[in-house]
């Protein structure tokens, strides 16, 4: 058998624990992402999707367990991973152009000290004509309103031209526009063979969105198929009492209740 195992594999977690002051925010989790993927990691609030996330970028190092990315700790991987953050996490007050956005994601295709190249330009200019951006090219990041400067950052990962991409609640906030211009990347995305998890919180459109779910409350509840994850049972484990569900979600999953009558 080949080192499949883990060349072939394009996230793997073991055991992985993230505490935040000491405080497990996330408990063991034992995930294995195959490539081509589009996933939707979902939960309550608190359940640490951003969290894992942050951890799979580096950001916040493991309290216990590992992170490997194409079968390497994932810290030498991060010229393959792109990043889309939450809107809220980002000082759009900063004086920088669109463009300026778009070719940061250019970085690290880029020696020390170098500067982008007419190269450069041109993956960025590609990156800004597939979200429609182009004639916001020269415009002030701070000049934009939420939905087009959620495709900017969508550009900037773009143009990283990586194996995993990693979004961080991108359709909150946006306009319906903006979120089908997403779907359609992140499909044209999955159809190249990237790997895409996409941290979400919207249960009616999960189904429609996503090929697998992940479903986190601290621990991992469930990882699979989106038809064989989107059931009562481990919605109802994930989201417990906190689950307000619409009624043709529950309709979807055999009408059976979602909300824990013994709360509140």
């Amino acid at each position: 058998m080949r080192d499949e195992d883990h060349s072939e594999i394009a996230l793997e977690t073991h055991d992985l624990t993230v505490a935040y002051h000491k405080k497990p925010v996330l408990y063991g989790i034992d995930v294995t992402i195959r490539p081509g993927q589009l996933v939707g990691i979902m939960g309550p609030n608190g359940a640490g999707k951003s969290t894992l996330i942050k951890a799979i970028m580096g950001l916040l190092e493991p309290a216990g367990g590992w992170i490997k990315i194409f079968g390497k700790e994932n810290t030498s991987q991060r010229k393959r991973v792109a990043y889309v953050p939450q809107r809220r996490e980002v000082d759009w007050d900063f004086p920088v152009t669109v463009m300026d956005v778009v070719l940061m994601g250019r970085y690290g295709h880029l020696g020390l000290f170098k500067r982008p190249g007419k190269l450069d330009r041109d993956i960025a200019m590609q990156a800004l004509e597939k979200v429609n951006m182009i004639p916001y090219a020269g415009r002030q990041i701070s000049n934009l309103s939420g939905g087009q400067q959620q495709r900017v950052f969508l550009a900037r990962a773009l143009a990283q031209e990586s194996d995993l991409y990693l979004m961080d609640e991108p359709f909150v906030g946006v306009d319906a526009a903006t979120e089908s211009t997403i779907i359609d990347l992140l499909h044209e995305l999955r159809r190249q063979g990237k790997t895409i998890l996409v941290v979400h919180h919207d249960l009616p459109t999960a189904r429609k969105y996503f090929d697998a779910l992940l479903l986190l409350n601290m621990r991992l509840i469930a990882y699979g198929p989106v038809e064989e994850i989107f059931q009562a049972d481990l919605l109802q484990r994930a989201y417990g009492g906190r689950l307000t569900i619409l009624s043709e979600v529950v309709d979807e999953v055999g009408g059976k209740s979602l909300v824990d009558k013994s709360a509140g």
